[in-house]
């Protein structure tokens, strides 16, 4: 498995970049995001995964470690091939991906170019627990939680809903209403699920 590649860039377009690498020239398809990250460099490191089908091998290059963490994501859910990652990633960060399968945005997720209903909703189930250590610092509780809503987002928990899920919607609830008894917060939580 090649984990990486570093040299210089002899040939960039949007959707795929040379690499000369000692003398080898590697060519590794990327997403829009890591084009814009080395346009206006001409030497660089990008990590990358080999794809391998019936029909090609196929070595793709991220600029950031979370994006290629993003892909092989991605192209474990049935239906998500390896071009449809890359479309995806083309269009937004990993963790916007991440934010919008965490929270079960099937609408934002068919907004991206070639993902239908069915395909997002296979994103939602297949990736919800595993991308919650994708969402950024900003996106999780910006305040300190108190013991009442501790324990409602425990109870959300035990009853089968994602940590990430369960805490938004509590951070939600709690935004509106002050002072609220944990029992309201978890049926207005619910509510907003």
């Amino acid at each position: 498995m090649i984990a990486f590649v570093r040299g210089h860039f002899v040939g960039k377009s949007p959707s795929r970049v040379t690499v000369d690498v000692n003398g080898v020239g590697y060519e590794l398809q990327i997403s829009l995001n890591t084009y814009e990250a080395i346009s206006q460099k001409e030497n660089g490191f990008l990590h990358t995964y080999l794809h391998i089908t019936e029909n090609a091998q196929t070595l793709f290059g991220f600029e950031e470690l979370k994006e290629k963490e993003m892909f092989i994501h991605l192209i474990s859910i049935s239906g998500v091939g390896a071009s449809t990652a890359r479309m995806m990633l083309s269009g937004m960060k990993p963790n916007e991906i991440a934010k919008f399968i965490v929270s079960g945005s099937v609408n934002d997720l068919i907004r991206i170019k070639g993902i239908g209903k069915k395909t997002a909703e296979m994103l939602v189930v297949g990736l919800r627990d595993k991308l919650s250590g994708f969402l950024t610092d900003n996106y999780n509780l910006t305040h300190t939680l108190n013991p009442v809503e501790l324990d409602a987002i425990n109870a959300l928990i035990a009853l089968g809903i994602s940590k990430p899920m369960a805490e938004k919607a509590v951070n939600k609830v709690v935004q509106t209403s002050s002072d609220i008894a944990v029992q309201d917060i978890i049926k207005q939580a619910l509510k907003n699920l």
